[in-house]
């Protein structure tokens, strides 16, 4: 096979356009990540402020309905003793704490899940005894055959 010869103005064009095309290459490849990261960005912040926006507006719902209760007498005046331990007279205030409540909740899902990894754990350790007991029966039938 003869090798075809390039002419000096030949390698001379592609020693120039190469680089330029390599670089318009590159900068349309950069341009089309970053547009496109960008655009993924916005999109993903649109639907973190239509979910903001949408928690705002049931939260204005909320705080209308608050509004309409409070402009019934009996309604204050239950508020006040829920809320800030007002009595009538006779009355008398007894505070239960919420706190121990949770405490027993939290120890409860601390205990499930300590019970949960340990089974895990246990049901590999069964496992790795019994590949291990598997792989020694295979052994001694090969030693067996073997003899």
């Amino acid at each position: 096979m003869a090798k075809r010869k390039i002419s000096k103005s030949s390698k001379r064009r592609l020693i120039i356009l190469v680089p330029i095309v390599v670089f318009l290459v590159g900068y349309a490849a950069f341009t089309l990540v970053t547009t496109v990261l960008e655009m993924y960005n916005l999109n993903k912040e649109e639907t973190n402020l239509k979910t903001n926006l949408n928690d705002l507006k049931g939260e204005a719902e909320d705080l209308k309905t608050e509004i309409n209760k409070l402009q019934d007498k009996d309604y204050i005046a239950r508020y006040a003793r829920e809320n800030y331990l007002y009595t009538k007279d006779g009355e008398y205030v007894i505070k239960v704490d919420d706190e121990k409540k949770k405490e027993k909740n939290d120890n409860f899902n601390i205990n499930t899940n300590y019970i949960f990894y340990g089974s895990g754990i246990l049901i590999g350790l069964i496992v790795i005894y019994i590949f291990c007991r598997h792989r020694k029966k295979k052994k001694k039938l090969k030693r067996r055959t073997t003899k």
